[in-house]
C-alpha cells in the first residue's frame, strides 16, 4: 500500500507527509522498497539496470551514486553482467542497489538478508547504518530477531496481522522479557532460591528470573546454604523471548 502496489480499503497511508494516493508521484521519489521475492529484468546489465530504475525518477547523469553503491553492495565486478548471469545473493543486492538509486529519505527493506551469505550481510548491514546515520529512516521486516534486536532503535511486532507491540527496542525487552541464569552446583539446587526452574541436568540448573536484580538474591541464597558455583552463565532477555510471550506460543 504505501509503494502503491495495493489500495487500503480503508484510511490512509502517506511519507514523508505525501499522501501516497493523493500525492503518489511525490510519495514515490521519497520511497525505496527492497522486495522480498528476486524480481529483474533479464535483459539487461546490472549498470544498465540501474540506470534505468534511475530514469523511472527523471534523474540523470548519477553514475558516480550508481558506481558507490555498486561499490558498498560488492557489485562492481558484476556491472557490465547480465542480470541472468547473477547468482541469487547476487541479484538479491542488485535489488537493494535499485531501491537506493534515487538516494530516498525512506527506505523499506522486505527480508533484505533472505537468502545471502554472511560476507555480503555483514557488508550490507554497514552501508544501511551509513545511510541512516547520513538522514534515511529504514524499515525492516525481517524474521530473524537478532537483525531487529542488534540494528533496530524502533520495533513493532505483529500478530495475525495486527501489531501486538510498538516500542523501542530497550523497553520491549525490558518490560516483556526476564533473564536466564545458567548454574552448575556442587550440589542441588537448595530451596527458596528466587526464580523459575526452566531446565535441570543433574546439578546444572537454568533458572528463569524477571529481573537483573534477582541474580543477587540467587547468589545470596546459595552463599546462605553453602553452596559453591562451579560455572555460571547470564543470558540476557532476546526478542526471541519477547516474541514468543506476545505471541502466546511461550511461557
Amino acid at each position: 500500500m504505501i509503494s502503491g502496489l495495493a489500495r487500503a480499503d480503508a484510511g490512509s497511508a502517506a511519507v514523508m507527509g505525501a499522501d501516497v494516493v493523493a500525492d503518489y508521484r511525490r510519495a514515490r521519489r521519497m520511497l525505496g522498497v527492497v522486495p522480498q521475492e528476486l524480481v529483474f529484468d533479464p535483459f539487461f546489465s546490472v549498470r544498465e539496470t540501474l540506470r534505468i530504475q534511475s530514469g523511472y525518477y527523471g534523474i540523470r547523469g548519477n553514475d558516480a551514486w550508481i558506481d558507490e553503491v555498486m561499490h558498498h553492495l560488492d557489485l562492481t565486478a558484476k556491472a557490465d553482467a547480465n542480470m541472468r548471469a547473477l547468482s541469487g545473493g547476487m541479484k538479491r543486492r542488485v535489488l537493494v542497489a535499485q531501491a537506493l538509486v534515487h538516494k530516498p529519505p525512506v527506505i523499506v527493506l522486505d527480508e533484505p538478508t533472505a537468502g545471502v551469505d554472511v560476507e555480503l550481510r555483514q557488508g550490507l548491514w554497514q552501508f544501511v547504518r551509513r545511510l541512516n546515520r547520513d538522514g534515511h529512516t529504514i524499515v525492516l521486516t525481517t524474521h530473524y530477531l537478532e537483525e531487529a534486536e542488534a540494528y533496530c532503535s524502533r520495533i513493532a511486532m505483529l500478530k495475525a496481522g495486527r501489531i501486538a507491540a510498538l516500542d523501542s527496542t530497550a523497553n520491549l525487552l525490558k518490560s516483556f522479557s526476564g533473564s536466564q541464569m545458567k548454574l552448575r552446583l556442587d550440589r542441588d539446587l537448595p530451596d527458596g532460591v528466587p526464580g523459575e526452574v526452566v531446565s535441570r541436568d543433574g546439578t546444572a540448573f537454568v533458572l528463569k528470573l524477571k529481573s537483573f536484580q534477582e541474580v543477587e538474591r540467587v547468589l545470596a541464597k546459595l552463599r546462605e546454604a553453602g553452596v559453591e558455583i562451579v560455572e555460571m552463565e547470564l543470558q540476557p532477555p532476546d526478542l526471541e523471548d519477547v516474541f514468543l510471550r506476545l505471541t502466546g506460543r511461550g511461557q
